[in-house]
């Protein structure tokens, strides 16, 4: 009879393997300036205080901004701050027609349908707007595969106090981890990164750093080299919370057989990055099925650089259920939403910062 293999061997095989990825991601992170990293910002301190009510979404059709802040700021800066007209197929000449139907259906929708709607009425002229989903934290199962079955957590925190957001993307597979974290502020257009920090931990090993600056027109990457930037840039973090935004604002439709563009920057390189939606599909999670939106990258990434595809549910407020990271064929990440996501308390008392009162 075949002896069992000892314990203490197969840590050892599992710790020579994560000592393995940690050489790759050594390899994988050469040329970036380690030592002129600078310390990761300390995340906005928020308080989860309710679960998202999941509700029955609406037909999804372009319309006009019926959620945009009132303020006199942005009154007064006219057609600029509106946002680029939606083209529709030709096929679909119905679409034209669909902003009136639009704003009638927004005006009648319950007021949890999106949540981020209840806070209209309180909304002042230092604050981004009702349009912006709550602080929301969503955690996620992780499966995958990298010279064998993955298994671990990941969590994704969306935090907004005034006009400034961070999110971060947390992966923890035990003896390895990794954080993806994007800072900025919010603007009439969408988010405006300015930082991008993501930091890979390995038992037994110091962390692997690459920090993203955006600078006005450029963008510094992570080996310090400077680029010039394209307007709407999004980082690797950040894309998913973008994506979000544009669909639950009507600033896109999701109909099958059309795309997403915007500039993308990785730590190593820019892309002209492209989502396709593939349509619509059920994602079967943990809390039971869930209608979503499948996202599929189009470009093909270059050596070391990752692509995710996205599942974004109506029903969670264009809120992604599922995401899908690859690195190559066989090297894959799948997160899959655990539970309802977590949400903040409405603006008005999420943030530490000072209202204006109108007078």
């Amino acid at each position: 009879m075949r002896s069992a293999r000892p314990p203490g061997l197969l840590v050892l095989a599992v710790l020579g393997l994560h000592l393995w990825l940690g050489r790759e991601v050594d390899r994988i992170h050469d040329g970036w300036r380690q030592d002129q990293v600078a310390p990761m910002p300390p995340r906005l301190q928020v308080e989860f205080v309710r679960e998202l009510v999941m509700t029955a979404p609406l037909p999804s059709r372009p319309a006009p901004r019926p959620l945009a802040p009132r303020s006199t700021t942005r009154a007064a800066a006219g057609p600029a701050q509106q946002p680029a007209p939606v083209e529709l197929p030709a096929s679909a000449p119905e679409a034209q027609e669909a902003a009136p139907v639009a704003v009638a259906e927004a005006a009648s929708m319950p007021a949890e349908l999106p949540v981020v709607a209840s806070a209209a009425s309180a909304v002042g002229p230092d604050e981004p707007g009702p349009e912006w989903p709550l602080s929301t934290r969503l955690s996620y199962v992780l499966t995958g595969y990298y010279r064998g079955p993955l298994d671990g957590s990941a969590q994704v925190e969306w935090l907004r106090q005034g006009r400034d957001y961070q999110v971060h993307l947390d992966v923890d597979l035990g003896l390895i981890s990794r954080r993806m974290s994007s800072q900025g502020v919010l603007t009439p257009d969408g988010i405006s990164p300015q930082r991008y920090d993501e930091q890979t931990k390995l038992v037994l090993m110091d962390p692997r750093r690459a920090n993203l600056q955006f600078l006005g027109s450029e963008v510094q990457l992570a080996n310090g080299q400077r680029e010039p930037v394209p307007r709407g840039a999004q980082d690797s973090a950040s894309q998913f919370v973008h994506l979000t935004w544009l669909f639950l604002t009507g600033r896109e439709p999701l109909l099958a057989g059309r795309s997403v563009h915007f500039p993308l920057v990785l730590p190593r390189r820019q892309y002209a990055w492209r989502y396709d939606v593939v349509g619509e599909e059920t994602v079967h999670t943990p809390m039971g099925p869930v209608a979503s939106w499948h996202l599929k990258p189009a470009p093909v990434a270059a050596g070391g650089d990752l692509l995710a595809e996205v599942w974004l549910a109506p029903s969670l407020q264009y809120l992604p259920v599922r995401i899908l990271i690859r690195q190559d064929a066989e090297t894959h990440l799948d997160l899959v939403l655990k539970r309802v996501p977590l949400q903040a308390a409405p603006e008005s008392t999420d943030s530490p910062i000072p209202r204006r009162v109108a007078r």
